[in-house]
């Protein structure tokens, strides 16, 4: 079986089709494919055939994977969720998780301290909340107590400009009300009540 032509895919341009005898065989990533040194005019037996088969699956999985970690940082557990309902048998996912590793990809603690910082930029939360979504994406305390610790947010003023927003909707004009919506965004009774007798 020889090697009789290499092309870029039209939809795809970083994969490659690799043809042998001019029948289609498998495709690579352009990265995949430098790796594997493969060059038109190379001779392949069928237990080689078969290897770039599972390498050409095993790379459409890592493409993915590697798309779904740059959209967003992820967190370890996320990640190994992802490849669970990918169906990604263990040998592919621990491959998969490496390569993102090497690039920087699978940090639990970078992945805190960004989950944090866009949660405090987008939206009015607590520090209890905080940990309660980061502890749901199975970041350890450790981990969350230290980025915590280094968020420099006033949690007071967090919850006296949640309560001034929240008082202009007709619903939270009731303390009661307005305290157990408040309660449930994870502020301490104390401090709700601290603030609502201020303002």
């Amino acid at each position: 079986m020889t090697i009789s032509s290499i092309k870029q895919q039209e939809r795809l341009k970083g994969r490659y089709s690799v043809y042998i005898d001019g029948k289609y065989a498998f495709s690579l990533s352009a990265d995949a494919l430098l790796e594997a040194k493969l060059t038109v005019g190379q001779e392949l037996d069928t237990a080689q055939l078969k290897a770039y088969e599972k390498l050409s699956v095993d790379d459409k999985a890592y493409t993915l994977a590697l798309a779904y970690a740059v959209r967003r940082m992820r967190s370890r557990y996320e990640l190994d969720d992802y490849f669970r309902r990918k169906g990604y048998d263990t040998e592919l996912s621990q491959y998969i998780m490496q390569k993102l590793e090497a690039l920087g990809l699978v940090d639990d603690e970078k992945f805190a301290e960004a989950w944090v910082r866009n949660r405090r930029l987008l939206k009015l939360v607590s520090k209890r909340r905080l940990v309660a979504e980061l502890r749901a994406k199975r970041v350890v305390d450790d981990i969350i107590t230290r980025v915590l610790v280094e968020d420099e947010t006033d949690e007071q003023a967090v919850l006296s400009e949640l309560i001034a927003r929240r008082r202009k909707q007709s619903r939270y004009q009731d303390d009661k009300m307005l305290m157990q919506y408040l309660v449930r965004q994870g502020f301490s009774y104390d401090a709700i009540k601290v603030v609502l007798h201020e303002s």
